[in-house]
Formats: C-alpha cells, sequence, structure tokens
C-alpha cells in the first residue's frame, strides 16, 4: 500500500539525505570497534566476511529500510502497521531500541567533552588509564555501587542533550545543514592525525600489523559472524534510523544507489580509521618496546587509553592533537545521536501530530534524566550491560523480526520492481533471496550463539541480577511500553 502526503517535510536535496545517512552510520563504531574486530579476526583477512556481509546483507537491509520509509513515508511504526495493524507495536519496539541506544550512547560523548579540555594540556599525564577509570569514571567496584551522578559528567552530557536538542527541534531541514558540516569534518580531521601518525617510528609495523592477513582464521565460523555483527551495528540497521530519514524523500526519489553509495562510504571509513587507529599503535608499541598485539585494546579502552597514551608521548603538538582526535570523536558522535533520536520521535509526529521542536524537548528532558545513572561512580557497569544488551539481543532480534515481515508478509516481488523503477542501479532476485533466507540465518547463528553465551558463562563477571535487569528487563519493559503506544488512537489528521 502506497501512502501520499503531500505537506510531510522533505530533505533539501538527495545530497543531504545521503550525507545524514552516512553521518547516521559513520560513528564512534567505526574508530574503535573495526579496527579491534579486525586485529581479532586476523588483520587484513576480515576484509573477506566484511564485505561479503556487507553485499549480502548490509546493502540489502539498507535498500530494504530506505525505500520502506521512501514508499509509505512514514517512520518505523507507521510503515509497520501499515504491513499488518498489530505489527506497528513492532514498529514502535524497534524504534524504541533507537531511544535506548542514544541514552547510553551519550555517555561516551559525555566523556569526550571532558576529555577535549583536558587534552589541552594533556590531563591524563603518562598514566591514561588510571587517569580514566580514577579521575574521570571514578569507578566504584561493581554495579550494585551506583553513588551519585559526578559533576563534570554531568556538565558533558548537558552539553550533548543540549546539542541534539538544537539540531533537532527544527526537524529535517535543519538535520540537512548540519550534516554539511559533521560528515566531512571527522573524516578531514582523521586525515590530519593519519599524515601525522605515518610521520612517527613504528607506525609501519602497525599497519603491517593491520593489513597482514591470516587466512587461516577465516576457517573459524565465529569471524564470519563477527563480520556481519559488525556491519548491522555499523550501518545503523533495525532501529528505524534508515527508515525515518527515508520518509522525508520525495515520492520519486532514487533508492538502490543512495543505499549503495551510504554502504561503502561507511565501510571505507572503517578501513581508513583503521590505518589511523595501527599508526599509532604501531608508535605507542615502538615507544614502550612491546609488540603491537599488546598495544590493541577493545571499545573503550582504545579510545580514552590507548590513543590518549599514544598522544601524550608525540614528540610535538601533543596538546593540537589530542583537541583534535577529541572533537573528531564528538563529530562522529552527535551525527548518530540525533539519527537515534530522530528515528524513534518521527513516529510521534506521523501518530499523533506533535512538532519535532516539542517531541525533542520532552524526549531529551527524559532522555537527560535516565542518562543519569550511566555517569555515577557505578555508571561505566551499567553502561557496558546495557550496550551488550541492546546490540547483541534487542538489535538482532529487531533485525530478524524485519526481515521476516518484509520477506514473507509484505509483497517484496512487487517491492522490488517498485524500487527499480526510481533507480539509477537495479537489483535482481537476489535482493529477495538475500532478505528472506541469508540475512534471518546468519542473524538467527548470531542470536543463538549470543544466547548460548549468556547462558553458559555469563557476561564478563557481572552478577547475574545486574545482566538480567539491564538486559531482559529493560526489553520486556520496552514491549509493555510498544504496545501502549501502538493502543493509543491516531489523530484525525494522521
Amino acid at each position: 500500500m502506497d501512502i501520499t502526503h503531500q505537506n510531510r517535510e522533505q530533505w533539501h536535496s538527495r545530497f543531504s539525505f545521503i550525507m545524514a545517512a552516512i553521518g547516521s552510520a559513520v560513528g564512534l563504531g567505526n574508530v574503535w570497534r573495526f579496527p579491534y574486530v579486525a586485529y581479532e579476526s586476523g588483520g587484513g583477512a576480515l576484509l573477506i566476511p566484511y564485505f561479503v556481509a556487507l553485499f549480502s546483507a548490509g546493502i540489502p537491509m539498507l535498500i530494504l529500510e530506505m525505500g520502506l520509509g521512501q514508499r509509505l513515508q512514514r517512520g518505523a511504526p507507521l510503515v509497520f502497521g501499515s504491513i499488518r495493524k498489530p505489527l506497528q507495536w513492532f514498529g514502535w519496539w524497534a524504534a524504541g531500541l533507537s531511544a535506548g541506544i542514544v541514552i547510553y550512547y551519550s555517555t561516551i560523548l559525555s566523556w569526550s567533552w571532558v576529555y577535549l579540555i583536558h587534552s589541552i594540556k594533556l590531563g591524563w599525564g603518562t598514566q591514561a588509564e588510571s587517569f580514566f577509570i580514577e579521575k574521570i569514571l571514578q569507578r566504584s567496584a561493581g554495579p550494585e555501587q551506583i553513588g551519585w551522578p559526578i559533576w563534570y559528567l554531568i556538565i558533558g552530557m548537558a552539553l550533548t542533550w543540549l546539542m541534539i536538542y538544537l539540531i533537532l527541534r527544527k526537524g529535517v531541514r535543519n538535520v540537512s545543514k548540519v550534516v554539511m558540516v559533521t560528515v566531512p569534518l571527522p573524516l578531514i580531521l582523521l586525515a590530519v592525525l593519519l599524515v601525522r601518525g605515518l610521520t612517527l617510528p613504528g607506525a609501519i609495523d602497525g599497519i603491517r600489523f593491520y593489513l597482514t592477513p591470516d587466512f587461516s582464521k577465516l576457517a573459524n565460523p565465529s569471524i564470519w559472524l563477527k563480520a556481519y555483527g559488525q556491519i548491522f551495528f555499523s550501518l545503523s540497521l533495525a532501529s528505524g534510523i534508515m527508515i525515518g530519514y527515508g520518509s522525508y524523500l520525495g515520492r520519486n526519489a532514487e533508492i538502490n544507489n543512495s543505499a549503495l553509495i551510504t554502504g561503502m562510504a561507511n565501510c571505507g571509513t572503517s578501513f581508513f580509521a583503521g590505518f589511523v587507529v595501527f599508526s599509532m599503535l604501531g608508535y605507542l608499541a615502538h615507544v614502550q618496546g612491546l609488540p603491537v598485539p599488546d598495544m590493541t585494546e577493545s571499545g573503550t579502552g582504545l579510545a580514552f587509553v590507548a590513543f590518549p597514551t599514544a598522544i601524550s608521548k608525540l614528540p610535538a603538538l601533543n596538546g593540537l592533537f589530542g583537541v583534535i582526535f577529541f572533537i573528531t570523536f564528538l563529530a562522529l558522535g552527535i551525527d548518530s545521536a540525533f539519527a537515534l533520536q530522530e528515528a524513534f520521535t518521527t513516529g510521534f509526529y506521523d501518530k499523533w501530530k506533535i512538532s519535532p521542536e516539542k517531541t525533542a524537548r520532552y524526549f531529551v528532558l527524559v532522555a537527560f534524566l535516565i542518562s543519569m545513572i550511566f555517569i555515577t561512580r557505578g555508571g561505566f557497569y551499567w553502561f557496558d550491560i546495557v550496550d551488550k544488551w541492546i546490540c547483541d539481543f534487542g538489535l538482532v532480534i529487531s533485525g530478524l523480526g524485519q526481515c521476516l515481515i518484509v520477506g514473507y508478509l509484505y509483497r517484496i516481488k512487487e517491492f522490488r520492481y517498485y524500487l527499480n523503477s526510481i533507480s539509477e542501479v537495479r537489483i535482481g532476485k537476489w535482493w529477495e533471496w538475500a532478505l528472506r533466507y541469508v540475512t534471518p540465518l546468519i542473524l538467527l547463528l548470531i542470536l543463538v550463539g549470543n544466547l548460548y553465551s549468556e547462558i553458559r558463562f555469563g557476561y564478563s563477571g557481572y552478577p547475574r541480577w545486574s545482566t538480567l535487569t539491564a538486559g531482559w528487563g529493560a526489553l520486556l519493559f520496552w514491549m509493555v511500553l510498544a504496545y501502549i503506544l501502538w493502543k493509543i488512537p491516531k489523530s484525525k489528521n494522521s
């Protein structure tokens, strides 16, 4: 069923839409997650399953989500509700994942604001790890010892939510202007960091380690699952973002090539960021007299420990490159953050015609208060647990449901003909097979593997009660809230 809405706000141009989509996809995960996954997965050997995953799952899902939003001119809740009325509940639940992500994702930006100030005088000194844990986080002994929010992180969190509100309060036309700065800026700054990194002793050893493939690891199924998981996470799939962004496209807007450009730009940024990270890690290994593998850390350790350590050991202009790194981090993060909020709040405009300014205002106030738990002394533990459960379970379940709903309940063959009729690049029957069989099978394997690991081994030594509270408890709570949002009647003008 096609829906036409004459008064729906639209992007300034196709270029601004692509820039926004790239901004949403290219985020902090490109800088810290991809290089680490590459390290774990045999260096350059990861590129094989990575690009297989991009074209067998990433691009098909991007086409699906952008196409659904553009054709039905609605965000995720009413898109799925138009396929089957009860499925509006699923749309709210999927879009709600984006709200959950941005609430804890804002924590990283809060840390980054504080580090930006400290980077001017290299406030972490020679003990970057203890500075992060003891000075910035003031980390307690466990998730049960929460404590009060830390005052300087409150300021960082307030700045983050203020920026999100100011960007989104006037709708997607304002986003169109913002992304023209926030998307190219981190790429330029990454290039500056790469040029500096390549001039340092030991940098080539780091890059050699990054690119040297260990093809024997390709026989390990977990490497393939990690590649698919990285693609899924990095492209902002299954959280309603691309459906919401696609809904602001014109009726004849091109889809297939836009999805291809977005996917390739995202993966190209990840690959490029790997050179930046490993050139610096190679230099750090050279200075400390250690092998490169001992320098790599995942997630927060890479961004807030290893990189600041490398910056502090630069022979000159340390503060400048510290500022550049954390401005890059903030620019990457803010694009993803306002895209995540937009995915959720679009549903409120679609169903009840609540203005973007009012929706953004109330969402930011509520989200800001909830996010306080992540900047307490025990907040790091809850950040870590919530991140795992939303990414390992919430997004995987959402993506699996999305493929099955569109693959078997929507007229997918006719939908493919529609997409080809408005697009520069034509997609074949392989797209239907990918959505019906390949991607659901991969997501099911990832879900089963994650469930087995959680049940069998638990998560990182955290108490079982904490993972259940932040995991299944949060997901079940949102299922109930999504049901309530579904049952509230539409406004008469919707």
